[in-house]
């Protein structure tokens, strides 16, 4: 386990060597999307639209400008927005007779045309999703894909006839989580925020949760059940069977780019990072081991391995540079490119190619007859021990503990009366933040850890960035 400040000295020097982000543009906590981080990132966000689409939500795509008098019809959002909002006043030299102000969250954008979308039960339910970004006043340290000003957000946003089917929306959300996480190699926790902590206006937040390697936590995402509270200042209502106006219950859904982050942070070595398959920029890499002999062999051979591969479907790069194997084989490992072809003139004359695995550094030498079996077979297995290895990990880092002096880096699980004040009391004396309830979890007969009341609730606390 990294001490907090060696992970962040690594963790911004990995993400400038692996050319995901450039952190040079001056504006503090606004970088550039280098070519090969936002191929990465446009892969996740293929995933978020295959699930989304896949159950009937549209995609849309609102302004970034949202108006002051809008933003301003939900107090307890702008309490919770308020002091991170960037504001526009000024339109060339004339002053504006209403500020605007760059999207914090897309709420009071969407929300007055929700109104105008929204007429009769039959518009029910109104499911929507967009990729955008956002912008938030980051006053704390700036870390690329962690914590940003500027933000690439994906939230969707529902629209339902009652609470019971905005419920149903929410056990959707958390089934498409399961499925991004698999494909994704992310383990999380799902924890219901305590009302301190929960999204401004929602009527109850689920937190999504990785573990990082220094043993604290990482907010990937949340899940938010509103209730009618956005829809009552909004006036966002239908015209049910009888002919009354009812106000509609909302759901929202938002990850950001931190997930690309924790991916990097929990998948890597002293050689660099591990993307799973899924979302690596380069599947595979081909590396031509020019000997002085038949060099126009191996080149010839290798753009042919190239093209099958590619027509295979796999994201491939062939390696031409005029550099030794080994300075390729340490830049793409760096990068964490899954896995890597090694192709020579013996390599030809025996009618194999060698494989080397970025998750295990194992090589093996396959036959050329089943060469697309054995690549198929080794991606299918580096995704799933990447997955198997991080689960492993967070699942050796949830503590049982029944002393608040006992708690640890890592996910502490204690009892729980449900009062704040004794939630205060947790973090107090831990120096930690209480996540929440596990979603799922039983009831389990146990004593709250502070006040020593019988209770059933149980919570997860720990250290988060």
């Amino acid at each position: 386990m990294r001490t907090p400040d060696e992970f962040n000295d690594w963790y911004q020097d990995i993400v400038e060597k692996a050319g995901l982000a450039d952190k040079r543009y001056p504006i503090k906590g606004m970088n550039v999307w280098t070519g090969y981080g936002w191929k990465a990132m446009r892969l996740i966000d293929s995933y978020f639209r295959e699930e989304f689409d896949g159950t009937d939500h549209d995609e849309v795509c609102f302004p970034l400008l949202i108006p002051q008098n809008e933003f301003q019809k939900e107090a307890d959002h702008i309490k919770g927005f308020g002091a991170e909002v960037y504001w526009v006043t000024h339109a060339g030299e004339n002053k504006l007779d209403i500020p605007l102000l760059l999207r914090p969250t897309s709420e009071t954008a969407m929300y007055p045309i929700f109104h105008l979308w929204v007429r009769s039960h039959a518009d029910l339910p109104l499911k929507t999703y967009q990729i955008v970004n956002v912008f938030r006043y980051e006053t704390k340290q700036t870390r690329a894909f962690i914590r940003m000003r500027e933000i690439h957000f994906f939230e969707a946003h529902t629209c339902h006839k009652d609470f019971e089917d905005a419920e149903v929306q929410i056990r959707e959300d958390l089934d498409i989580m399961a499925r991004l996480a698999k494909r994704l190699c992310l383990p999380y926790v799902l924890c219901k925020r305590p009302d301190w902590d929960k999204f401004a206006g929602a009527h109850y937040t689920i937190g999504i949760d990785s573990l990082m390697p220094t043993g604290r936590t990482l907010q990937m995402g949340s899940i938010h059940q509103y209730r009618d509270n956005f829809s009552k200042p909004y006036e966002i209502t239908y015209e049910d069977e009888k002919g009354a106006h009812v106000h509609v219950h909302q759901t929202t859904y938002g990850m950001s780019e931190r997930i690309l982050g924790a991916l990097i942070s929990i998948h890597n070595d002293e050689r660099g990072i591990i993307l799973p398959p899924d979302i690596a920029p380069v599947q595979i890499v081909i590396i031509p081991i020019i000997s002085k002999t038949e060099p126009e062999l191996v080149l010839a051979r290798c753009k042919e391995l190239a093209e099958t591969l590619n027509t295979s479907g796999y994201r491939i790069h062939l390696d031409l540079r005029d550099l030794r194997p080994g300075n390729k084989y340490y830049d793409w490992e760096l990068r964490g490119v899954p896995l890597r072809i090694e192709l020579g003139a013996r390599d030809i004359q025996s009618n194999v190619i060698t494989l080397a695995r970025r998750d295990t550094g194992e090589r093996v030498q396959i036959g050329n007859e089943a060469m697309l079996e054995g690549i198929s077979e080794n991606m299918i297995a580096i995704q799933a021990n990447i997955f198997a290895k991080a689960e492993q990990a967070m699942r050796g880092s949830v503590h049982k503990v029944s002393d608040l002096k006992d708690a640890q880096p890592g996910i502490n699980v204690m009892g729980w009366c449900g009062s704040e004040d004794c939630g205060h009391s947790i973090e107090q004396a831990t120096e930690m933040s209480v996540l929440g309830e596990p979603v799922g979890a039983p009831p389990t007969s146990t004593k709250c850890i502070v006040c020593g009341s019988p209770t059933e609730k149980t919570v997860y606390v720990a250290r988060t960035y």
